[in-house]
């Protein structure tokens, strides 16, 4: 499997391509699909790498205490 940065780039390419305008309709299509496919998978890793550092960052110092798990809870009351 490709690392992160690599899809990322793949996924710049592909939108350069398309942008420019020079490729046939069905290529883009094509490739438009590719791209998609290529930013959900991205949006999917990203999603898992924040709710882990979300756990990290309000890991317990203690083991009876419970992480707070709200993006911001100073704002929640």
């Amino acid at each position: 499997m490709k690392s992160f940065e690599e899809r990322l780039t793949h996924l710049e390419e592909i939108s350069e391509t398309i942008t420019e305008g020079k490729i046939p309709l069905e290529e883009a299509v094509s490739l438009f699909e590719e791209g998609i496919k290529i930013s959900k998978g991205l949006e999917k890793e990203l999603s898992k790498i924040e709710r882990k550092i979300e756990i990290l960052i309000n890991n317990p110092e203690q083991p009876d205490d419970k992480p707070e798990l709200e993006l911001f809870p100073e704002l929640t009351d």
